[in-house]
């Protein structure tokens, strides 16, 4: 192992100044460990969630980036029928634009929003050519060879299309491009194949295939004049989306001999590299962009789902912190990461224990009055509200609790009684209660509480428990849970008036862990992903989108949340793990002499 003496030629001294520290953060001796440590820098890739298309669909076709991206034509969901649709993307949100003059599926995009091709496809087999302008399509010269699910390249004026299914329904080899008036037949794929990825990567004399028909991992490389096979995809797949160029490539989803995946594999110009995989699985979708603005849109089973791709993005990390005194499930939490409140839960039999975390260690304060799991926690570890829950037969309870940094006092109760419930505030004086359930059905009913007692507002969109919680009683977040025995996504906002239906999570998920600070910057982790398993998952919440976070190291359901979206705490049912969202962790050094 390295000494800091061998690194630098000296002995440790400060080096916060320092501009070529080699150590990249400030260097600090830890006593317990009895040796020397400092923060490093990490970074990743992954990616976050972006607004639905207004059409669901599948099979389509898309030009573009994240940040202006196009996308046209494919099969609509839930009913099959071809489509000529176009939608354009601003970075933000899909708007609907004029139509394709040919509707089909199976179609190849090149180009950018503002000047693409959509090339041959499906309705049947087609090999028509059409010109988009940023406001209208225009037919041009047809594909010398009708086929659809073809790989793709370059851009309006110097294209190229590969490979693709005939009106035979055989694999095709042939390779066309396009000089801006015309297609050309020029040398073939080495393997005919079909559905195919990168539908986007590099040029007409640049370009990269990989994957498709039967399963395929070979690739192969263009280089202007003939294809040659270079190294196959780790994992082979067909019907998958791809982005980038032939040097700096991504694959992403598909369809295996099993089931739609969605591993995303990266390229550079020699290998593959499996990185982080989509939210979901899906197959069918569009892929567009250069690597740091990708994006993959549709597919059958997020229909209309945006996916955006974030490079080298500093990533967060979980820390083991100290175990709870008394294991329990159904905890709820509150606080901050360093001052942070345990409530309630289940050892099985119903538990009023309360602990308090002062960033290092649990200590039992005072117990609640009535013993109970699963209620809706909120406020601060001094100032704190613990309402409903389930008590034990017959079930919720409409028991409502104050914390005043010290003792527990029941005050005036819910209107509705229910359990696995969300809530959020600032203190015990200002918070919303949201969702939960009362008998098997769902509720959407939320309740703002004023410092004395409750008053019914707006409900939620969807009804649901189970569900995250965060913000205050003005401005506040829900996320996931179980709406009438579907797990969901769906997040909904709280602007103090009514709740507004926002982007969705990546991964569907019931009684997890949320911080419990902000609205705009929120982090969830863990839950049940269905029934029987449960997650390690993290996504962070930008006021906007959701994006995947490392893992906890431990899968957990039914536990509580703190904190903020850089320092929040996953606690029980035993174990507790902090999170550091600047993108640093923690590495360590000898000090031996020499």
């Amino acid at each position: 192992m390295s000494t800091y003496k061998k690194i630098k030629g000296t002995a440790v001294q400060n080096i916060d100044g320092e501009p070529d520290n080699p150590l990249k953060g400030q260097l600090w001796y830890d006593t317990v460990d009895a040796e020397f440590k400092y923060k490093e820098q990490v970074v990743g890739n992954a990616w976050s969630t972006g607004n639905n298309l207004n059409q669901l669909r599948t099979q389509l076709g898309g030009a573009g980036d994240k940040t202006n991206g196009l996308v046209f034509g494919g099969n609509n969901v839930p009913a099959p029928s071809y489509v000529g649709l176009t939608e354009s993307y601003n970075g933000t949100s899909w708007t609907e634009v004029a139509d394709l003059n040919l509707a089909r599926r199976y179609l190849s995009g090149i180009g950018t929003a503002t000047a693409a091709l959509a090339v041959g496809g499906s309705n049947p087999e087609t090999g028509a050519t059409e010109s988009w302008n940023g406001s209208a399509w225009t037919e041009l010269n047809d594909l010398n060879t009708a086929r659809d699910g073809k790989g793709s390249s370059g851009d309006q004026t110097a294209g190229l299309v590969f490979g693709g299914e005939g009106t035979a329904g055989q694999n095709s080899t042939l390779t066309e491009s396009w000089n801006g008036t015309s297609w050309t037949e020029v040398n073939d794929l080495n393997l005919g194949r079909s559905t195919l990825g990168p539908a986007s990567a590099g040029t007409a004399t640049a370009a990269l295939g990989a994957g498709g028909s039967n399963d395929t991992a070979a690739t192969e490389s263009w280089n202007g004049t003939s294809w040659t096979s270079v190294a196959d995809l780790n994992i082979g797949r067909r019907d998958l989306g791809g982005a980038g160029t032939q040097t700096d490539a991504l694959v992403f989803g598909g369809a295996d001999p099993v089931d739609q995946v969605g591993y995303t594999e990266s390229w550079n110009g020699s290998i593959w590299t499996q990185t982080s995989n989509l939210s979901v699985g899906r197959r069918g979708g569009a892929g567009m962009g250069s690597i740091p603005a990708a994006m993959y849109v549709g597919g059958p089973k997020t229909s209309g789902a945006t996916e955006e791709w974030n490079a080298n993005i500093n990533l967060g990390a979980w820390y083991t912190g100290g175990n709870v005194n008394t294991p329990r499930g159904q905890i709820r939490g509150t606080g901050t990461q360093t001052a942070a409140l345990a409530v309630g839960g289940e050892t099985p039999a119903m538990s009023a224990l309360t602990e308090f975390y002062n960033g290092t260690a649990w200590a039992e304060v005072n117990d609640l009055n009535t013993a109970r799991s699963s209620g809706g926690s909120s406020g601060i570890s001094t100032s704190s509200l613990y309402s409903g829950g389930y008590a034990g037969p017959p079930g919720a309870t409409a028991v409502n609790e104050t914390w005043n940094g010290l003792t527990w006092t029941e005050v005036n109760d819910l209107n509705t009684p229910r359990f696995y419930n969300a809530a959020a505030g600032s203190s015990n004086t200002a918070a919303i209660v949201f969702g939960g359930a009362s008998t098997p059905t769902s509720l959407g009913v939320t309740e703002s509480w004023n410092g004395t007692s409750f008053t019914e507002v707006n409900d939620l969109n969807t009804a649901r428990s189970g569900n995250g919680g965060t913000g205050t009683q003005t401005a506040a977040l829900t996320m996931g849970g179980d709406s009438n025995g579907t797990t969901v996504a769906a997040t909904e906002t709280w602007n103090g008036t009514s709740w507004t239906t926002v982007n969705s999570m990546n991964t569907a998920r019931r009684l997890m862990g949320a911080s419990s600070q902000s609205d705009t910057l929120a982090l969830i982790f863990g839950g049940y992903t269905n029934p029987l398993t449960i997650s390690t998952i993290t996504e962070s919440w930008n006021g906007t989108s959701w994006t995947n976070e490392n893992d906890l190291s431990t899968s957990r359901g039914a536990f509580g949340g703190a904190g903020t979206q850089n320092q929040a705490l996953a606690m029980g049912p035993a174990s507790t793990e902090e999170w550091d969202g600047t993108g640093f962790i923690t590495r360590s050094i000898t000090t031996t002499t020499e």
